[in-house]
């Protein structure tokens, strides 16, 4: 059973741009089905989400805050250890978590959710590593709707258990 998902951002909850001015980032676009998502679906089903990004970001915090996610991870260069120290504080083991990312840096997440029976899911336009581990693949692209499909094919195989 899920208890966890763990979710990127750039490129899985957002379309992976960075929008810079002279004062830093400012700008990211979310997805309100996303959003929706995670606040009227995945949260009522008891599962709980987990943002873990390498990058860190006021608006993140801000939209974090709207959908009422409170387990935000920013600034995370190893995220298999943070995944580590997530998974023990909750009391859960991998196969209770499941991951939807787009690139490199979540392999190794990907990996260990995986071997232990977790779910696995990344964005259509993911790189191919990633698509080549994860046990579902989006229709749709990160930032338009692929943590959606995600979520919704997670609480439909919960439902079926």
């Amino acid at each position: 059973m899920i208890k966890l998902i763990v979710i990127d951002v750039d490129g899985t909850l957002t379309d992976g741009k960075i929008y810079m001015g002279s004062d830093g980032e400012v700008l990211k676009v979310f997805n309100i089905k996303d959003g929706c998502g995670i606040h009227d679906i995945l949260i009522p089903a008891g599962i709980t989400p987990i943002i873990m990004t390498g990058r860190s970001s006021k608006i993140l915090e801000k939209r974090c805050n709207e959908l009422g996610i409170t387990e935000i991870y920013q600034g995370v260069s190893d995220k298999p250890r943070k995944l580590a120290e997530v998974v023990n504080c909750a009391g859960c083991d991998y196969s209770n978590v499941a991951y939807i990312g787009d690139d490199i840096n979540d392999i190794g997440c990907m990996q260990l959710i995986k071997e232990a029976g977790g779910d696995v899911g990344c964005p259509a336009d993911a790189v191919k590593a990633v698509k080549a581990i994860a046990n579902f693949i989006s229709l749709r692209k990160g930032g338009d709707g692929a943590v959606r499909e995600f979520i919704e094919w997670l609480v439909c195989n919960e439902d079926e258990d």
